[in-house]
């Protein structure tokens, strides 16, 4: 297919659950859609949009998210989606850090039961990551607006971690360098990661794909044929493509192989 026909992928964007479904049709990008609580999610994974996935979150910061935290809630949500976004922890919270690591192992126990693919917040917490993705293995897990240093991310990658890359981490060199090409999606994480963007929206990955680019000596559409190579190889190893839209699955069987 030509990689022109694809259209700009964003795995982790925050949108509001009322927004009219052709307003986000209007977008013109697949997006990954983050929730931050189970009762947000209830009401996200309802809606029947052709090109956004809507997530299962328990945002690791917001207090709310852990005290309505469910697990029997949890399996039942994962069963209408195949995107968990936004879960992980998150070191700068004033939730006592005992707290986000038992909802964020009863959500990786889930999921080693259950895979899907899994947007994974790491702010200022990135070894505790680590250490509980290797403790509850599972296929799936991307890592977003990651900042380790080199050590950490050859362990993410050793891992078979992913990475989301909205326009600020792709400014970083050094992190650039310690991606493998074939783990690297793109993300805008609006309305947080694209405030320096002009046209700050979700889907809007232009600038991440240029710098992206301009990094690896190649062009813009290379690298958005790539970020959904990756996604299409997400989707196998978590087993979720009856769970994505007639039309996004169209792109994926459609990618040269």
């Amino acid at each position: 297919m030509r990689t022109t026909a694809l259209p700009p992928l964003d795995l982790h964007a925050h949108i509001d659950i009322g927004v009219p479904a052709d307003d986000l049709a209007g977008l013109g990008a697949v997006v990954f859609a983050a929730t931050r609580s189970l009762a947000e999610a209830a009401t996200a994974v309802q809606r029947t949009d052709t090109q956004i996935i809507w997530g299962v979150g328990v945002h690791p910061a917001l207090a709310r998210s852990h005290t309505a935290f469910d697990p029997d809630g949890f399996a039942g949500l994962i069963e209408r989606t195949p995107l968990v976004s936004e879960i992980g922890l998150d070191g700068s919270s004033r939730i006592p850090m005992d707290r986000q690591r038992a909802t964020f192992r009863s959500i990786l126990d889930a999921l080693t039961r259950t895979p899907r693919i899994t947007s994974v917040h790491s702010h200022a917490a990135h070894q505790q990551v680590l250490d509980e993705l290797e403790r509850s293995p599972a296929p799936g897990m991307v890592l977003h607006w990651w900042l380790g240093d080199a050590e950490l991310t050859a362990r993410a990658v050793a891992l078979g971690c992913y990475f989301s890359l909205n326009a600020a981490a792709a400014r970083r060199t050094p992190l650039l360098d310690s991606i493998p090409l074939d783990r690297v999606l793109t993300e805008t994480d609006h309305p947080f990661g694209d405030r320096s963007s002009p046209t700050p929206r979700p889907g809007n990955t232009t600038r991440v794909e240029q710098s992206l680019a301009r990094h690896h000596r190649t062009t813009p559409e290379q690298i958005r044929l790539t970020a959904w190579q990756n996604l299409a190889a997400l989707v196998r190893d978590t087993r979720c493509s009856a769970l994505l839209g007639r039309r996004i699955r169209s792109h994926i069987v459609a990618l040269p192989r």
